[in-house]
């Protein structure tokens, strides 16, 4: 056990040094301002320089999607920290490992209005899962370590800690390891043997069972079970948005991706199937569609380690709380014994699925106005990248083209904003992401509006020497407001109109922009240049590449759910019925 007296600013930087911390996301101001002094000296922890919190929130996320650590960010207090808040609650809605550290005005300034003085432990209490407010220098290595192992454990999620300013300017003995007292905080992570026997029984005697797989089983590092049990059972394999990557695309017993606009298959498998093999999947209404007739027939087999998320939306006839690859693991040990050798006859369940693939693959129709598909340049990103390459998207139609057509082969390759859809989260996420694993490609894939909430962060990556490579799926839209206006407002297109790349106006010029922020930066308007815009954008790695791709604003996303409909109305395509009309 180390002692030595230290400033609370100096403990702060010497905590994360300690926790094993090696790269942190921020920007400085009057009440963080002390701790940025000793963090100049560290020669353990690269400091990024954001170009506004939000983006280093986001940088942080990216960071912990493709690393599996913890990510850190840094703000000052008031607006430094509600600039944070984005960003906090992404990570909250998606299990992201981080920690945001903020100052805060004196201890005994709180609560008289000062300058900058926000509320930031009361206005995250919602969306962390702890927020901790450090007034004594003393307080400061059991908060961080607190920290660590709260957003790192568990369900992992945000933690805030706020730092008074006279609490980072004071000294006091620095102890490490601290004591944690956390005496209410008890992740359960092996589960129940009994619950693993009965859900092993009901895998046993399903007919048609369907593995749904969601984000937790990536943050758990269950991959390789799950591969592992989907081949022991036999049984068709969805992963959600957040789970892209868990199971192998490529993978014959994989159907892609369920919900609003997942593949028919996934879709239809769920809803048709007897058996729900969740694993880390929260039933999501962007999955399930109207929750009550969401897989009518079937039973559940509910695996999770938060205990909220079962029974919260759908009965589970067999709870299982625990960690996914614990749980995962223990679950192919009994099967294997329950089975012996011999797999659930699934053949009628197969002829089903098989004539769903035939009849429904994941495709698109190009248009002929003379503008690129967006689904064929990204179809081209991903095929050019391969599997290897990381790959983070905004939100909206790029996301969800994004989701539908690269193929993603392991896990931490696929990085968005699922739960809370936040515009703007692909360069910075992208930023971080290559910041933890600087050997491999990095796209970011952002449609206009998108990226122009964070562009700004193209300074930040120039500057640090961070090579992501940027391509706007520019459609001058809102593209997926646009698509609803198109289908539910009669074509009534109220303000979704950016004036980014059409004929006559290109207000702003995203080349023009990505060479002033030093940017090698390209336009691509016809097909025949797609792949040399992308092979040198992957050749150029002394600073970022942005490509402006001029997409069809017409182009939709499909297969689609609407909202408030079951999954059974499903459409393939815009003028097409509801895939299922009774027939089996």
């Amino acid at each position: 056990m180390t002692k030595e007296v230290l400033t609370g600013a100096e403990a702060i930087v010497r905590s994360l040094e300690l926790l094993g911390v090696t790269d942190v996301f921020g920007l400085p101001g009057g009440a963080i301002l002390p701790t940025y002094d000793p963090l100049m000296d560290s020669k353990k922890l690269r400091h990024i320089l954001v170009r506004h919190e939000q983006g280093a929130g986001h940088a942080a996320e990216g960071y912990a999607s493709a690393s599996g650590k913890v990510g850190v960010c840094i703000a000052t207090s008031g607006p430094g920290a509600t600039n944070l808040v984005t960003a906090i609650a992404d990570a909250y809605m998606d299990s992201v490992p981080i920690i945001a550290i903020t100052g805060q005005v004196g201890s005994h300034l709180i609560g008289t209005d000062a300058f900058q003085e926000a509320d930031i432990v009361g206005i995250t209490m919602p969306i962390t899962k702890h927020s901790f407010l450090v007034t004594k220098p003393e307080e400061v290595p059991a908060a961080l370590a607190a920290a660590y192992l709260i957003a790192s454990t568990g369900r992992p999620g945000p933690v805030l800690v706020d730092v008074t300013k006279d609490a980072q300017q004071n000294k006091a003995e620095f102890i490490w390891p601290p004591k944690i007292d956390l005496p209410g905080y008890k992740p359960v992570t092996k589960p129940h043997g009994k619950q693993i026997q009965a859900a092993a029984a009901l895998i046993k005697n399903a007919k048609k069972p369907i593995l749904y797989v969601g984000g937790g089983v990536i943050r758990s590092g269950a991959s390789k079970e799950l591969l592992k049990l989907a081949e022991l059972i036999g049984a068709p394999v969805t992963t959600t948005l957040m789970a892209r990557g868990a199971f192998p695309d490529s993978h014959p017993q994989h159907l892609g991706m369920p919900g609003m606009h997942g593949t028919v298959p996934a879709v239809m498998g769920l809803q048709r199937s007897d058996l729900l093999i969740t694993l880390g999947a929260r039933f999501d209404d962007r999955v399930t569609g109207i929750a009550k007739s969401f897989a009518p027939e079937a039973k559940v087999i509910h695996v999770d380690i938060d205990p909220a998320e079962i029974g919260k939306i759908r009965y589970a006839d067999v709870p299982i709380v625990g960690d996914a690859k614990e749980v995962i693991t223990e679950l192919i040990a009994e099967l294997t014994t329950t089975l012996k050798g011999k797999q659930p006859d699934m053949e009628e369940w197969w002829k089903f699925l098989n004539g769903l693939l035939e009849r429904y693959p994941l495709g698109y129709t190009p248009h002929e106005d003379g503008k690129l598909d967006p689904q064929y340049v990204i179809k081209r990103i991903g095929e050019l990248s391969g599997p290897e390459a990381i790959y983070a998207a905004g939100v909206g139609q790029h996301q969800m083209w994004s989701a539908q057509f690269v193929n993603y082969e392991r896990p931490n390759s696929w990085l968005n904003s699922g739960g809370a859809g936040t515009m703007g989260y692909a360069v910075p996420a992208a930023m971080g992401a290559k910041v933890a694993q600087p050997e491999r490609l990095v796209w970011a894939i952002d449609g206009d509006g998108c990226f122009q909430m964070t562009n700004q962060e193209l300074a930040t990556c120039t500057i640090n020497n961070i090579p992501i490579k940027v391509a706007i799926i520019n459609n001058s839209s809102l593209g997926m407001v646009r698509q609803w206006q198109t289908l539910f407002y009669d074509k009534r297109y109220s303000h979704t109109d950016l004036n980014t790349g059409t004929d006559t106006v290109m207000v702003p010029d995203f080349v023009k922009l990505g060479e002033a922020y030093g940017c090698l930066s390209i336009r691509v308007e016809k097909e025949e240049d797609v792949d040399a815009a992308i092979k040198l954008a992957i050749e150029t790695n002394d600073r970022p590449v942005v490509i402006d791709f001029i997409v069809g604003r017409d182009a939709m996303v499909w297969p689609m759910v609407a909202a408030g409909l079951s999954n059974d109305q499903v459409q393939y395509a815009k003028d097409a019925a509801p895939v299922w009309d009774g027939e089996e």
